[in-house]
């Protein structure tokens, strides 16, 4: 195949692609080229060949050469967003042109006051099979003058290509949450599985559906239309793999999300400054009183210039093999949370788009540390750029990957630090592999100035045991070091140089509350009642069998709520009627013959199952969930029933139905209930009870409990739906409060409706494992609380402290609060009095 040459399309100024004022193009994640710098104002073709993208936004084409070379277009940066305006397409898509045809006419005045630049890269988007091995560069140019030269890589199979084609097929993004870091690891996954060079194509954006981050950084989301593209073999078969996974949801949730906010400072009612108090957001609960101690990551210094191709690369590829094993290693042993973050940043590793940009460099005569970082960089700085905080989260796994691998090439090893005793660590931010090199047993607990209550960093602290507050801000950075502190992260706040009276204070609640979890545990399987003998049932929330295992030997009463998910996730077919009745039984048994409360199968929202396409919704959270995927799927409704009614002992097990909001939907489970126990000649009554957590439940609560045999509130999703607030969103995490005065009326609302028919009412949502929160829920009328099994012995001692009247005296008061706050300080009030008058 003979090289192509192209031709400038544009009047103007040719410069090097590194000079555009943009990552994505400057560190070539779409493909190598140049820039123009435009002095006219029509875009022309630079060569013959077929338009396979020109956008509704008309600011871009993409054209395909005959020979198969992708040309992208793209004039400006950032003037996607001014939707066309401007701009006047003279081709459509599918269309033939001839080399020097008008494809794009723009107003060049109009544009350059709003676009972020006019400069114009013209890409070759498919780089594995033509390079530039001619190009002109700082230097003027009329439309028409060379502008560069391709040639086909590896000559017979870019022939093969050319006259095969590519193989593409056009499909709409069903998950709920868009392609984030989970879904792109599983796209790459598959497409490495075939020999075939395939990309995800949006708009005029491409990337390798081979490289994880590559397919990150598209940031693509729900209901966006990508066309996958292929060449080579099996091109078909690569093409129908992917489109396949995508379009089955992948376990992402198929339905709409609303787009992601952008990461942005939220304007939240500040409380007074209190000199020495830095407020931030939890991120993993518990008290600690401890010495700042500063961690500062050295910055990792590389130098540009390599020392031979050969050499270079064989260092990166021995780094990058040498960080691959530490991690598959350390992936083999830990607990969960560990397992998953490992597996993640494996995934990053292996994206083969991040080394053959380095490797890109390191030909130019780079060094492997100035090529893998550049490399990095130009990812993470595109990642943080698209506005979607799920994405700019992953930042952190990829700067770590960074570090690790820069520390790799220099022959250093992990730092080593030896911290004092109780060390309350100060950060920018810290990195996983950071927090999963320190001894916990040195470590009281962890405050950075920035950071987010999700990021990997959270969930690790939360399951190493570790107090820990983030987003605190900049004032983290100028504590002292050793400096005496009080970490609170259930109040989000870090005291620095407390007084004596607030250091025995703090001492006093750590060991009072050291004290009360071994009485607790001591007397976990005494039977709970009141302390004017009233009977509240504890139970605990289990969600597989060593959960109930778990639950049972602290004293859980029986299980107020088994969430069955955890059989119909992670999994391409839904489990059949043998498999539940087996894990079911399992469980029951495990309890020993106590209540076992399950809860039918609530997916839909942020939980999904590949084999429930679940249609495109505006808001998933207020769409086909809980219920309203059993009632569309009764199938599956039924088959779990049924499953439900094998476990014997036979009436051990109660049913509970999530997220009901109407009585017709009770009266809809109930026949699929009396059908199935036709059908099994069950004879014995079986209990039925509604999960509360809509508002609409618990204002019609006296109709429903008319109906059913219990009430259960789930107080997570009726304080996100109560206060209108995405409970998963982490810039309103500190604002959302089950004791919130509007929360503790629509619980009161449902406990006074549930007693007109004389119906039980638990919760065994999150407040039911808020110590603070348990009096004010007694006192509202609820008598089964169903708690997390590590805090089901510290629930049932506080309930053998409490009165009923005390605590109903208590409630009438939070109800007449205005804020969650206040609510919170009264019940602090309330449990000080009673250790007060128990000491």
């Amino acid at each position: 195949m003979s090289n192509l040459v192209l031709s400038s399309p544009l009047k103007g100024w040719i410069a090097p692609l590194d000079e555009t004022p943009d990552a994505v193009f400057a560190e070539r994640m779409l493909g190598d080229g140049v820039a123009i710098d435009p002095l006219g104002s029509i875009l022309h073709a630079p060569c013959d060949g077929r338009i396979i993208s020109a956008p509704g936004t008309r600011h871009s084409i993409t054209l395909r050469a005959d020979n198969g070379a992708e040309i992208l277009m793209h004039v400006g940066l950032e003037t996607v967003g001014l939707g066309g305006e401007g701009f006047e397409v003279h081709v459509q898509d599918g269309q033939a042109v001839k080399s020097g045809d008008k494809l794009i006419s723009f107003d060049l005045d109009r544009i350059s006051l709003r676009a972020r630049s006019l400069i114009t890269p013209i890409i070759i988007t498919n780089p594995d099979a033509f390079q530039i091995v001619r190009r002109e560069q700082d230097h003027a140019a009329a439309v028409g003058d060379f502008l560069m030269e391709l040639a086909p890589v590896g000559g017979a199979t870019a022939e093969v290509s050319a006259t095969q084609g590519e193989i593409a097929r056009e499909i709409v993004v069903p998950l709920a949450h868009g392609v984030h870091a989970r879904p792109a690891a599983r796209i790459a996954e598959c497409a490495r599985a075939f020999s075939a060079e395939v990309a995800l194509v949006i708009g005029e954006r491409r990337a390798s559906a081979k490289s994880p981050v590559g397919v990150m950084s598209l940031a693509i989301r729900h209901g966006d239309r990508i066309r996958i593209v292929a060449s080579g073999s099996d091109a078909t078969l690569v093409v129908a793999a992917v489109a396949d996974l995508i379009e089955s949801g992948m376990g992402e949730g198929a339905g709409s999300a609303p787009a992601a906010a952008p990461v942005v400072e939220v304007i939240r009612p500040i409380p007074p400054r209190e000199p020495g108090l830095l407020r931030g957001v939890m991120a993993a609960p518990g008290l600690a009183i401890g010495q700042a101690v500063r961690f500062v990551s050295v910055d990792i210094a590389v130098v540009e210039a390599g020392s031979g191709q050969a050499l270079e690369r064989a260092a990166l590829d021995g780094a990058l093999a040498q960080v691959r094993d530490r991690l598959a290693a350390a992936a083999g042993a830990g607990d969960a949370a560990r397992k998953a973050i490992l597996g993640a940043h494996l995934a990053f590793l292996e994206d083969p788009e991040l080394a053959a940009g380095a490797h890109r460099l390191i030909d130019q005569g780079k060094s492997a540390g100035f090529a893998w970082r550049k490399a990095v960089g130009g990812y993470v700085d595109a990642l943080r750029g698209l506005g979607d905080r799920r994405l700019a989260e992953r930042v952190d796994d990829l700067i770590d990957l960074e570090r690790q691998v820069l520390r790799a090439l220099a022959g250093e090893e992990d730092e080593a630090r030896v911290l004092p005793q109780g060390a309350i660590l100060l950060a920018d931010e810290l990195l996983p592999s950071q927090l999963m090199g320190l001894d916990p047993g040195q470590v009281a607990g962890i405050c950075t100035a920035k950071g987010g209550p999700t990021s990997h960093v959270a969930i690790l602290a939360a399951a190493m045991g570790l107090p820990a507050v983030v987003a605190a801000g900049p004032g983290v950075l100028d504590v002292a070091e050793g400096a005496s502190l009080i970490l609170d992260a259930e109040a989000g706040t870090l005291r620095v140089g407390p007084d004596a009276a607030a250091l025995a204070a703090a001492q006093t609640a750590i060991a009072a509350r050291h004290e009360r979890k071994i009485a607790a545990k001591a007397a976990a399987h005494q039977e709970s009642r009141t302390a004017d003998g009233q009977r509240i049932e504890v139970f605990g929330n289990v969600g597989s069998l060593n959960d109930a295992l778990a639950a049972s030997a602290n004293g859980a009463e029986g299980s107020g709520l088994l969430r069955t998910e955890f059989l119909f996730l992670e999994r391409d077919t839904p489990p059949d009627e043998d498999e539940q009745a087996r894990q079911y039984q399992a469980i029951a048994s495990a309890l020993d013959g106590k209540p076992l409360i399950i809860r039918t199968l609530d997916v839909g929202g942020d939980k999904a199952a590949p084999y429930l396409p679940i249609p495109a919704e505006e808001n998933p959270a207020l769409g086909l969930r809980g219920v309203r995927v059993s009632l569309w799927r009764p199938h599956l409704l039924k088959t779990q029933i049924r499953a439900i009614l094998r476990v014997r002992p036979l009436g051990q097990c109660k049913i509970m139905v999530p997220m009901i909001a109407s009585l017709d939907e009770l009266r809809a489970v109930r026949a699929v209930l009396d059908e199935a126990k036709r059908e099994m000649g069950v004879s014995e009554r079986i209990e039925l009870g509604v999960m509360i957590e809509t508002p609409a439940a618990a204002v019609t609560a006296d109709l429903i409990a008319a109906e059913a045999d219990f009430l259960s509130i789930g107080t997570n999703d009726l304080t996100q739906y109560v206060l209108a607030m995405d409970r998963g969103n982490p810039e309103l995490a500190a604002r959302i409060d089950a004791l919130h005065p509007a929360v503790l009326r629509m619980i009161a609302q449902t406990c006074a409706g549930a007693a007109k028919h004389h119906r039980w009412v638990g919760v065994c949502g999150g407040a039911a494992s808020d110590l603070t929160a348990v009096p004010i829920l007694l006192g509202l009328g609820v008598t089964e609380l169903s708690a997390t099994a590590a805090q089901v012995p510290e629930v049932k001692a506080l309930v053998r402290t409490l009165n009923v009247a005390a605590c109903q005296a208590l409630t009438a008061q939070a109800l007449a609060q205005t804020s969650p706050e206040a609510v919170r300080d009264l019940c602090k009030a309330f449990q000080a009095n009673l250790q007060q008058a128990g000491a």
